[in-house]
């Protein structure tokens, strides 16, 4: 009953984080407290049981970060392995003149059955222990790791980006970029441990060197001064018991090293070790075929062992004709089609308006080469891409995307696809299925070997690459992308820059009807007896054509309804809409830093526009041609400038002039945002960062 009783408290100290802590309490007390040879060989086996469980575990992990308290594992497992030494250690020296037998079963079987009890022997089979542990497993696995470790840390900010880049097209969630950023951290911190742990292999090899000579001469010396053995005596029992104290000590350590290898050398996959080894090495019968032929070559030779080459090539080649005649029964399976009655000839029906195929509003044509990508079926994740980005632009635009038409076309090339809107082509561009398109972010450390190409979203400089380049091209500052996150980039680039087109009166009476239910006396009344529904429409289009949302429609409503008893011109309603939505948009820009720096006109220069504005209307500008040049050309430096900065361009105008700068801004200088004094909020500081005049840009400071 006690002993029933004690053991869930055990199991609570394991839960409560005590395990590790009372190991290393066991260890401590072994190096000091003198153990029993009972205790030895029970301690002994189970250090062989715990390297043959590690082992196992690595090979049947399919992904090292499946494993990541390895290092830890290892770390402990070679502490222990050393406590045992400095116990076995102490028997050896104090009871070694009473046989072989003094340091426990297991050190007498190691040295007496496996050696045969020739210390000669033992010495050697020891040596070449070492040598292979030391020289080849564990230098090697260090090397690996090391770099592993370099190429892993050197690679995260492309693979960061790559994330950000698949979060920004809503082909994933903020919930899973959280939980692949956390992979990544994982793996650099699993690589760098990893690093770290190979020194502890190497450490415990040296360290079962130098135990075996501390043990033999400091035996020879205790047994001959203080207990008067003969020397032969005394180098047989010394001996013996420290080569099976190394023995034992030296196998475990040697499936250990074997394990630190496997596991930094192990490429992630949906198969454990043995499934890639049999997937990748037995998959081709003519290497099985080229092999038996070698050895059946081999054993018909005199004086050769001719019954061992002969077995082997026999298997090989039956192996190899047993997988050749697998694959034709599966080829002839698949080509093999049930016979179908032969369809009735369909009856020509009349023509009629059902006949009339509407428009799409939007349309994804597909080369026949890119079928795969949209084709579930085929292993395709565009579709599902799709979807996560209509999700993502409908909660940041504030209108439900309609859905992507999506359909083959041999007229394009076999590697094009197209992007229709309203029937209209707005994006073509080649991609390669095939591989991957490794782009240059800005900053990168050498060239790849590919394809060169441009990014279809963007425009910048890319490399089509083989698949196994990537991680390299990750290495080098590249975000590397596959193609069908290449395609739905570009998508989701165009559907934000042309979302004002795809809002109509539909979708606006929807917008109008979702805000009725939670507002009913806010909607009530201003469609039609305040403003027509186009104007509106109209509204709400230029708000997205400028690159502002419409979530807010509760606040959008409002503003119409105040203003549009005032006013039904649509520029003017946008303006005051702008100004109540002031807030967002500089958040939108900014951030909610508590400055704004902003980029100035010249006081000359904005009352010449003003005038402009007044004489010409709202239709454009009347300046002289070199006038308008040099002020284009000054704001585009000044936004270049924020740029280097890593700050947003802004260029802060009077209300009647920023929407006739707008316009024209926004094909020359993208980038460059036109804001209004009236629509920076009350609570936001502003530093103007340059002053823009008609001949030059003098910074201020």
């Amino acid at each position: 009953m006690e002993n029933a009783k004690s053991m869930p408290a055990i199991s609570d100290l394991i839960r409560m984080g005590m395990g590790v802590p009372l190991m290393l309490l066991m260890m401590l007390g072994m190096m000091i407290v003198p153990m029993p040879s009972l205790g030895l060989d029970a301690l002994f086996t189970f250090n062989i049981s715990l390297s043959m469980i590690v082992l196992l575990a690595v090979i049947y992990t399919r992904r090292p970060l499946e494993f990541a308290v390895f290092p830890t594992v290892l770390l402990l497992a070679t502490l222990l392995r050393l406590a045992l030494n400095v116990a076995s250690t102490r028997v050896v020296l104090l009871d070694g003149h009473t046989g072989t037998d003094a340091a426990g079963k297991v050190i007498e079987a190691f040295g007496e059955f496996v050696i045969g009890g020739n210390y000669a022997v033992g010495l050697v089979v020891f040596g070449i222990l070492v040598i292979i542990n030391f020289v080849v497993v564990t230098k090697g696995a260090g090397r690996v790791s090391e770099v592993s470790a370099r190429f892993t840390l050197d690679a995260m900010p492309g693979k960061q980006m790559a994330i950000d880049a698949d979060l920004n097209a809503g082909l994933i969630g903020q919930e899973e970029a959280q939980v692949r950023r956390h992979e990544i951290i994982q793996e650099a911190d699993f690589y760098g441990s990893m690093d770290g742990a190979s020194k502890f292999v190497r450490g415990d090899a040296i360290a079962g060197i130098l135990i075996l000579f501390i043990n033999i001469i400091g035996g020879l010396a205790i047994g001959i001064a203080q207990h008067d053995m003969l020397f032969a005596e005394a180098v047989r029992n010394y001996t013996l018991l420290t080569i099976g104290d190394g023995l034992v000590a030296q196998i475990p350590s040697l499936v250990l090293s074997t394990a630190t290898a496997i596991i930094v050398t192990r490429v992630s996959s949906s198969q454990d070790m043995g499934g890639q080894i049999l997937g990748q090495l037995f998959d081709d019968p003519r290497v099985l075929i080229v092999t038996a032929s070698i050895l059946g070559l081999l054993g018909i030779i005199p004086g050769m062992p001719n019954l061992a080459f002969l077995t082997l090539a026999t298997v090989f080649g039956g192996s190899a004709y047993l997988m050749i005649q697998k694959r034709h029964r599966l080829q002839i399976e698949a080509a093999v089609e049930p016979e179908t009655p032969p369809e009735p000839t369909p009856e020509i029906k009349e023509l009629g308006w059902d006949d009339v195929v509407p428009v799409d509003t939007l349309g994804l044509e597909v080369g026949y080469r890119l079928i795969p990508l949209v084709d579930k079926n085929q292993g395709g994740q565009l579709m599902g891409r799709i979807k996560g980005i209509r999700k993502k632009l409908t909660q940041d635009l504030g209108f439900l995307i309609p859905s992507v038409h999506i359909r083959d076309n041999l007229e394009l090339s076999p590697n094009t696809y197209r992007i229709t809107l309203l029937g209209n082509t707005v994006g073509e561009a080649d991609i390669h299925p095939d591989r991957e398109l490794a782009i240059n972010p800005g900053q990168v450390y050498g060239t790849l070997q590919g394809i060169p190409g441009k990014d279809p979203a963007f425009g910048l400089d890319a490399t089509w690459i083989e698949i196994s380049q990537r991680e390299h091209a990750q290495t080098m500052g590249y975000t590397v992308v596959d193609p069908s996150t290449v395609v739905a980039t570009h998508l989701s680039h165009i559907i934000a820059s042309h979302g004002y087109e795809l809002l109509g009166r539909e979708e606006v009476q929807q917008l109008l009807d979702n805000v009725a239910k939670v507002a009913p006396k806010l909607v009530e009344g201003i469609v039609p007896d305040i403003l027509p529904l186009g104007v509106v429409v109209k509204v709400l289009q230029s708000l997205l054509d400028e690159g502002i949302p419409i979530r807010d429609m509760r606040r959008i409503v409002e503003t119409l309804a105040d203003e549009g008893s005032r006013s039904q011109d649509p520029a003017v309603l946008t303006s005051q809409v702008r100004i109540a939505l002031g807030r967002s948009i500089v958040q939108q820009i900014n951030g909610i830093a508590p400055e704004l720096a902003v980029i100035t006109l010249d006081p000359s220069l904005e009352q010449l526009l003003l005038e402009s504005v007044r004489t010409a209307g709202s239709g454009g500008l009347g300046l002289e041609p070199g006038l308008a040049e040099n002020m284009f050309s000054s704001l585009g430096e000044a936004t270049q400038r924020q740029e280097m900065n890593g700050l947003p361009a802004v260029l802060l105008v009077s209300a009647m002039i920023r929407p006739v700068l707008a316009r024209l801004i926004k094909g020359s200088i993208p980038a460059l945002k036109v804001l209004s004094y009236n629509e920076i909020p009350d609570d936001k500081q502003i530093k103007i960062v340059a002053t823009v005049g008609g001949q030059q840009t003098p910074a201020l400071a």
